[in-house]
């Protein structure tokens, strides 16, 4: 495997499809006394979930921050995409695995590259959002070392996702 700076050559990584992932829990969180607690929830009954597709375009994307690849020979199994921001986080706008290749430390691998890579654009910390329905998600970036910093229970209002809150996480290098 290897885990690089998405470039020019490498562009076509950022076409990487999504995949299912399942959806087999819920991180609820709290707040209470200045602090957020969360407990884990599980359900009765799991189900696969896809995002939509992405459309990257790599001129874009380098102008507002930066991905990072890894591949397995010639083909790309993970990406991470981010975009610098105003308040010194880089953005985490997408994370994903090829569903094979999930489970083995990409995702930990590419976000150790990209503090490297965050650090040299003289961001302070990654930002990122995750659905409360995906435990998966949530688990790993609270094993990461990403700590709750909101919730936003009205994204959704409006969507065939209604009742869906987003959770915000920080990371301070």
């Amino acid at each position: 495997m290897n885990i690089e700076l998405v470039t020019e050559e490498t562009r076509d990584c950022l076409k990487l499809p999504n995949e299912k992932f399942q959806i087999f829990g819920e991180l609820v969180v709290t707040k209470a006394n200045e602090k957020w607690e969360y407990t884990e929830r599980y359900f009765e009954k799991s189900k696969e979930k896809i995002f939509p597709e992405e459309n990257y375009i790599f001129e874009t994307m380098n102008e507002n921050g930066f991905a990072v690849a890894t591949f397995d020979q010639d083909q790309c199994v993970g990406l991470a995409v981010f975009e610098t921001g105003w308040n010194k986080y880089c953005y985490l706008s997408d994370l994903k695995v090829k569903a094979n290749y999930r489970r083995t430390g990409i995702s930990r691998s590419m976000l150790d590259l990209a503090i490297t890579i965050a650090k040299k654009k003289n961001c302070k910390g990654f930002s990122t959002i995750a659905q409360a329905y995906n435990l998966a998600a949530n688990k790993f970036y609270l094993k990461y070392g990403f700590e709750i910093g909101g919730l936003n229970t009205r994204n959704y209002e409006f969507t065939s996702e209604k009742g869906n809150s987003d959770i915000y996480y920080y990371l301070n290098f």
